[in-house]
């Protein structure tokens, strides 16, 4: 168990962090909680930032499902499904740069269908 964690960034849908001891990065991001080593970490950020949100939302188009955006585990049967927000905001912490967590929501933030009777 990793005890010497260091919080490298932050988002509203999770966090990514370091253990410095082991230096074994962990990535808590909705309900999905992964670890990787650096050589996994590097692989997952280059597969991340050369993802193309546009073609899997035109592929999927005529899916009823809401997130879109598939990235393929080793697992033959398991799949992440993301969405353009959750995408974008994966990149925004895997970004070298540093990420200030904002805690106002914005619109993009509130995921509601109003309905006018």
């Amino acid at each position: 168990m990793c005890t010497n964690i260091k919080t490298i960034a932050k988002g509203s849908n999770g966090e990514l962090s370091i253990c410095t001891n082991c230096n074994i990065y962990h990535l808590e991001f909705n309900n999905v909680y992964l670890e990787f080593t650096v050589v996994q970490y590097q692989q997952f950020k280059k597969y991340l930032f050369a993802l193309e949100a546009d073609y899997w939302e035109n592929k999927y188009e005529a899916a009823y499902i809401k997130r879109k955006i598939p990235i393929p585990s080793q697992q033959s049967n398991l799949v992440l499904m993301f969405n353009r927000q959750e995408i974008a905001e994966l990149k925004a912490l895997f970004s070298n740069k540093k990420h200030v967590y904002n805690s106002y929501l914005s619109l993009e933030d509130i995921d509601y269908t109003l309905l006018l009777n």
